[in-house]
């Protein structure tokens, strides 16, 4: 207990006493835990409160916000953003303890569930229904619904059916001063008045933290169409995009594309398409009609190609080569064995990805030369780009450099510093890059309104004061 100054040491006295037994821990049940999945420090707060109900948080907030205690809340600590990063005068506020999951309601098809319930526990329980929750990430084992929703997530198939934002028909939510904001709409259409859910989605548990979402669950799919295909000429890429999503009738749900260097690092030795391509892409579609989707699937790559937007193709053939094709994709870890590595995450027309592309390589170049190493590859059918850089030696000054490659070219291009994995600490001195001035007043102003102490998630998404001019 000694590490807790005198605001923690009040705010454990009182939430011990109000909350269940094993509700609250401190010094090292704390600071001996991993500050992220991603990262190999630990957690510096000496004070995290797990919560087991809805009601238990809100007593937790209210005793932090009558001591004006800091909260940052943790969920299932997947986040690239520094989202969930502490100093020692904070308190975390963990949802891992907020497990339950509701009975679907397969009349209206949707399903309830609390805010610690991971992303693959909540799929599995609406297949348990014959039904299909519209949302996967890589990170599905680990991420949990309330950062799911908190940072509006994105993934595998939003080119069909939308960020998280689409799959959320109500929340529930604690006010920073305790206030239990109840909003579990589980309705597709109503219209009474503001939709204040969204006041929650994707804003990084800076206004409130959700404890429980209802999501739209959809007719689970029967059939799973996948190919990988190399094109030679980035106008092949999007074209095939084209091409597919008009042939397939809507089924098209995912359009992943790899850059030649990430393909050549991630590939297995028994690559199953020559690596000397310029993309690869991933192609996945989701249907209903085992008798016809094989088929067309296959006259669609096969129209493709003799239209000349292909160059090569590999047509999965059992569930097996599927996974290995989806593992290959998601082995991001690869390229962290290179030294110290940032991770980016961008949005932009596919038009101008290419160009794009090319203004961040000579960029990189300029500052680092051949001592740097970057990869591209992500949800290009809906215009989010991964980029990994590395270069340098993990200091602020490499990162900053690094970054003004990555992101200033975005400007011009239209684009936003944030596909769909937050803006968190990291990002928050870019923003004005996609928002303009009169946007990030209109962030604070919200912010001022429902955390007017500054309490939840401090420093995270936008300041409150007016910030310097970007370097």
């Amino acid at each position: 207990m000694s590490r807790l100054n005198a605001r923690q040491l009040a705010v454990v006295d009182a939430l011990q006493s109000e909350l269940s037994p094993g509700s609250v821990l401190v010094g090292g049940e704390v600071t001996g835990r991993a500050a992220g999945i991603w990262r190999s420090d630990t957690v510096q707060a000496p004070v995290l409160v797990r919560p087991d109900s809805t009601a238990a948080v809100s007593t937790a907030l209210r005793v932090c916000s009558a001591l004006a205690q800091p909260v940052i809340t943790h969920g299932g600590l997947t986040g690239l953003a520094e989202g969930a990063l502490t100093g020692p005068d904070d308190v975390v506020l963990s949802t891992e303890r907020l497990q339950r999951v509701y009975p679907v309601d397969t009349a209206n098809r949707t399903l309830l569930a609390a805010a610690g319930v991971t992303l693959q526990a909540a799929q599995a329980a609406a297949e348990q229904a014959d039904l299909m929750l519209a949302l996967d990430l890589g990170a599905r084992g680990s991420c949990t619904l309330g950062g799911v929703a908190a940072t509006n997530a994105g993934g595998h198939q939003v080119l069909r059916y939308g960020m998280a934002r689409e799959q959320i028909l109500g929340i529930e939510a604690v006010l920073a001063d305790g206030t239990v904001l109840t909003s579990l709409n589980s309705m597709l259409k109503n219209n009474a008045g503001y939709d204040l859910k969204q006041l929650f989605i994707g804003t990084e548990g800076t206004l409130g933290i959700i404890t429980r979402v209802r999501l739209r669950l959809r007719p689970r799919w029967r059939t799973q169409e996948t190919a990988l295909l190399a094109c030679d000429h980035f106008t092949q890429v999007t074209g095939l995009l084209a091409a597919l999503d008009e042939s397939l009738g809507g089924t098209l749900s995912a359009f992943e594309v790899l850059w030649k260097d990430f393909y050549q690092l991630v590939s297995p030795a028994q690559k199953p398409l020559e690596p000397h391509h310029a993309y690869y892409v991933l192609a996945e579609a989701l249907g209903s009609q085992p008798a016809t989707d094989a088929e067309r699937f296959t006259a669609a790559i096969a129209d493709a190609a003799a239209a000349g937007l292909v160059s090569d193709a590999v047509v999965c053939k059992s569930g097996a080569e599927r996974a290995a094709l989806w593992a290959m994709r998601d082995s991001v870890e690869r390229t962290l064995e290179h030294g110290p590595a940032s991770i980016f995450d961008v949005s932009l027309a596919a038009a101008s990805m290419e160009s794009y592309v090319a203004r961040v390589r000579d960029c990189l170049r300029d500052e680092w030369g051949e001592a740097c190493r970057m990869w591209v590859f992500g949800h290009a059918g809906d215009g989010n780009l991964h980029i990994v850089v590395a270069a340098g030696t993990g200091d602020a000054q490499s990162s900053r450099r690094i970054e003004r490659c990555v992101y200033e070219p975005l400007g011009a291009a239209g684009g936003s510093i944030s596909g769909e994995h937050g803006i968190g600490l990291e990002k928050k001195r870019w923003l004005p890059v996609c928002r303009t001035p009169a946007e990030l007043d209109t962030m604070r102003r919200l912010k001022r309104a429902l955390d007017p102490a500054n309490l939840l998630n401090p420093g995270r998404v936008i300041d409150l004061q007016q910030p310097a001019a970007q370097a």
